[in-house]
């Protein structure tokens, strides 16, 4: 991404927080996996919105109208020892010459440099209660000033969360972002298609979760946005199952809940498709009520349109098939009074989706579901989750869990399906396996 899209971020930041007032935000910490192993380092969402800066230990400020420079970053000094080992990193020549800050300082004086930075401010905005070093240091920083009081200087007197300004920016996505929000989905679900060819009974979960993250990486996309859940049969039950170690079996459907990641940027798409390549009855009757579900939420996803309205439409469609199928007994207007449908249907419609895969932005305002508005981006993935050990139902449902799921734009005239490359009729899926079956012989592999 362009620096100038940071630096228009940035702009619009400084407005909102506005003179007088001064802002904070540090980066990721890298997090110990094992002895001497750090995990994959993932920059925090809101420093890297601001800054496009992939380092840790660095912290960027900003203050609107200063002569010197309204935007500073504190980071690591070039080290030519840390480099040998551990790569390049951009020092602070590189933090004003590559990342377009207005000054630099080195991270390890930042106590003694940003109290003055404080002093005469009133109100200090950053992410209260998310990062302890910085609570603690904001707390010396202003505790410091305070004791210099006798000498004019003044702390500020308000602390504020930065989150709220930030978040509703982080909500409504720019061109540049879904540039690549439509790069990892168009990824994801080539990736999803290449899992339904590669099926068969026989071949373990983490065998297909293989396939998957080896289509993002052979893409160019080496982080995935959250760990895939690849649930076959009552796997499928577990919501946020991410074992993956069972071996597939003929007459199970299996779940695949799986997106990539680009440039921090998520996809996040669910099918639900039959290991043997043909739905049984009772899997499609069940499939086809949750697809039907998915179709009238996400015909209600148009602007000015509250944000529930998907969420109720699904859940109406779910309680009248519920009845007709016999999973549930009664009024459905009582049914769906008494939420009797969550036994089975126990989550929301979706969420924001962005640079986080379950993103930042608030679904009510004032007590009241928010609108939807051009430039949100959301998922839409109804399910069905009947347990093995729900004595209530028929046999014949039990054991059967089904999600579909799909990241939509919400645009000026209505929305646009950001993942729609994933086959999810039944007819489309089982004809996508017949073929991958047919032209392989039956034998499955890259």
């Amino acid at each position: 991404m362009k620096q100038s899209e940071f630096k228009k971020r940035r702009k619009l930041l400084m407005q909102r927080v506005g003179k007088g007032n001064i802002a904070l935000i540090s980066s990721a910490d890298v997090r110990i996996r094992n002895r001497d192993v750090d995990y994959p380092f993932r920059q925090d969402s809101d420093f890297y919105y601001l800054t496009g800066f992939n380092e840790p230990d660095a912290l960027a400020v900003f203050i609107p109208g200063r002569e010197q420079g309204e935007y500073i970053l504190f980071c690591r000094e070039f080290d030519k020892k840390k480099a040998l080992w551990e790569g390049a990193h951009s020092g602070l020549e590189g933090a004003t010459k590559h990342y377009a800050a207005d000054d630099s300082f080195p991270i390890d004086d930042v106590d003694e440099i940003l109290s003055g930075m404080l002093e005469n401010q009133n109100k200090v905005f950053y992410p209260m209660g998310r990062d302890s070093d910085l609570d603690h240091s904001l707390q010396a920083w202003i505790k410091h000033i305070r004791s210099q009081s006798r000498s004019g200087v003044i702390a500020p007197a308000e602390i504020a969360s930065i989150e709220p300004i930030l978040h509703e920016m982080r909500l409504f996505k720019s061109s540049a972002e879904l540039e690549l929000m439509r790069r990892a989905a168009n990824v994801t679900a080539q990736a999803h298609v290449k899992a339904m060819q590669l099926c068969k009974a026989g071949r373990y979960e983490y065998q297909i979760e293989a396939d998957i993250v080896h289509h993002f990486m052979q893409a160019g996309l080496r982080a995935v946005a959250y760990p895939s859940i690849v649930a076959g049969g009552k796997n499928a039950c577990v919501l946020h199952y991410t074992a993956n170690s069972d071996k597939l079996k003929n007459g199970d459907l299996l779940l695949i809940d799986a997106g990539a990641e680009c440039d921090h940027y998520a996809a996040d798409i669910t099918r639900t498709f039959p290991i043997s390549g043909k739905f049984n009855e009772p899997q499609a009757q069940l499939y086809q009520l949750v697809l039907d579900a998915q179709l009238a939420a996400i015909e209600q996803l148009q602007p000015n349109t509250p944000w529930n309205a998907a969420h109720d439409a699904s859940v109406e469609v779910i309680t009248k098939g519920l009845v007709k199928l016999g999973l549930l007994k009664g009024s459905v207007k009582k049914l769906i009074k008494d939420e009797k449908y969550k036994q089975f249907y126990m989550h929301r419609i979706g969420h924001w989706l962005g640079m986080d895969v379950h993103d930042v932005g608030d679904y009510k305002l004032n007590q009241e579901w928010r609108t939807l508005q051009a430039g949100m981006v959301l998922t839409v993935e109804p399910g069905l989750y009947i347990s093995e050990n729900c004595k209530t139902v028929d046999t014949k449902w039990r054991g059967i869990g089904i999600r579909i799921e799909d990241d939509v734009l919400i645009t000026k005239t209505g929305h646009e399906i950001l993942t729609d490359g994933v086959p999810k009729t039944i007819v489309d899926i089982e004809a996508l396996m017949a073929r991958n079956q047919s032209e392989t012989g039956g034998e499955s592999g890259l």
